[in-house]
């Protein structure tokens, strides 16, 4: 699946707070949070990749398998450092050298001697931890094909290896001596072997934190169908950064492949417009989903036009920038591969009239592309009207309860239709703008 900044940025995928990588996140290392946010840079590329990878998290989520407590963040960090010299490796130490080393090191070296000791405790953790993750290939024949070969590669990697038996035996109680043999030993003989191994730890560290994510959040894996027909089918899905979210139905098929929102600014159009963006794209990356259930056609991208601004810099204006998102997110349409296109509220930056004859256009050139699945807001309640009778296009609004006094409540309940609320006056009445510019003051 493809996406860009701007997707990323206007459906909170990522960031340091309130962010879908938030929820995901329960690594154990900075290697795999590091792998987990490229899953989400690149997602799977292909349909056959993505449900190997689905059913891989799924497997995990369900056996709700716990990675080694040997290995944690520190030793990948200790393992780091003592393999940066692995390039300066002196002379294998004789006997003589290493009794009086330990004693030298013991007395006059104490963090060298340190080191060593509590290197190879990390690295024999290490090798002990991913002995202990393969022995998931002795118990369950029937592994997911992507998880089979994770841990079959880390398998040769250990057989591949001489060490591995001795550090496999390492202990407290292992004498400095045999320490500091192991220790030339490695930093000779495993730097490659073990930069691998991390690799794959960090994979499926990754792997582990969406399923745990899956099972902590109880999300529900969605079904992946292929790319056509185009169809895109939830129960219940929510947005989940939100404390409080309402579940929305969803349906797209080929032949009503266009949603129209309409609806009173902060009525729920841009949230909802969201969450169909989140879950979309969470089912591409092989996690779990927040729906009851969800059936998704494989999508080659998500693209969304929701929060654009102007350009100081390169002289846009408002409108400006939005005509050249609509124009990017015109390449997407006309590409013969199905994406999901979120656009919010197009064209704010220019009048009313021309906001219509603009907003209708795009509308037009969207009908002639069914094999997308496409979402497009508006304020402008008369563009939704004069496709009102066009069969591909489904209709549906964000009512918003008004009262005889002038008060208002938004209920985020979607309903099929086109709204009439109008209720802009009424915010700025009852949040006091008029009175304050006549100068009145209660």
């Amino acid at each position: 699946m493809q996406h860009d900044p701007t997707t990323l940025k206007d459906l909170s995928l990522l960031g340091a707070s309130q962010s879908v990588f938030q929820l995901l996140d329960h690594c154990v290392t900075s290697k795999g949070r590091h792998t987990l946010r490229q899953f989400i840079l690149q997602p799977p590329a292909s349909f056959e990749e993505l449900t190997q990878v689905q059913a891989t998290i799924r497997f995990i989520a369900k056996e709700k398998l716990e990675l080694p407590s040997t290995i944690s963040n520190g030793t990948l960090v200790m393992l780091e450092k003592f393999f940066e010299s692995a390039d300066h490796v002196p002379q294998r130490p004789s006997g003589i050298q290493l009794l009086l080393n330990k004693y030298f090191q013991k007395a006059f070296n104490r963090n060298e001697y340190t080191f060593t000791q509590f290197s190879i405790s990390h690295l024999a953790d290490f090798i002990k931890g991913c002995t202990n993750l393969t022995s998931i290939l002795k118990g369950e024949p029937a592994l997911p094909l992507v998880l089979k070969e994770a841990l079959t590669s880390i398998q040769q990697e250990l057989d591949a290896s001489r060490l591995t038996a001795a550090l496999l035996q390492v202990t407290p109680d292992t004498s400095f001596t045999e320490m500091a043999t192991l220790s030339y030993e490695a930093r000779r003989d495993l730097k490659s072997s073990i930069h691998r191994l991390i690799q794959w730890f960090g994979k499926l560290d990754a792997w582990y934190s969406i399923a745990k994510a899956a099972n902590i959040q109880n999300w529900k894996f969605p079904t992946i169908l292929p790319s056509s027909p185009i169809q895109f089918k939830a129960v219940g899905l929510f947005h989940p950064l939100l404390k409080a979210p309402k579940p929305y139905p969803v349906s797209f098929q080929a032949a009503q492949n266009l949603l129209v929102l309409t609806g009173a600014n902060m009525s729920g159009k841009t949230t909802f417009m969201r969450a169909l963006g989140i879950a979309a794209f969470l089912a591409h990356i092989g996690a779990a989903v927040p729906v009851i259930e969800m059936e998704i056609s494989f999508l080659k991208g998500i693209i969304t036009n929701m929060h654009v601004e102007d350009n100081i810099q390169l002289g846009e204006s408002l409108f400006m920038a939005e005509v050249q998102r609509i124009k990017h997110t015109t390449y997407k349409v006309i590409s013969p591969e199905p994406h999901l296109i979120l656009m919010d509220e197009l064209f704010k930056g220019t009048n009313v009239h021309d906001a219509f004859e603009c907003t209708k256009a795009v509308l037009e050139g969207l009908l002639l592309h069914p094999h997308h699945i496409l979402v497009l807001s508006t304020h402008l309640y008369e563009v939704a009207q004069q496709f009102q009778h066009e069969p591909a296009i489904r209709f549906a609004y964000f009512e918003t309860d008004l009262s005889v006094s002038g008060n208002y409540r938004f209920t985020y309940e979607l309903k099929q239709g086109i709204s009439n609320d109008r209720i802009g006056k009424q915010i700025l009445e009852k949040e006091g703008v008029i009175k304050l510019l006549k100068g009145i003051h209660d």
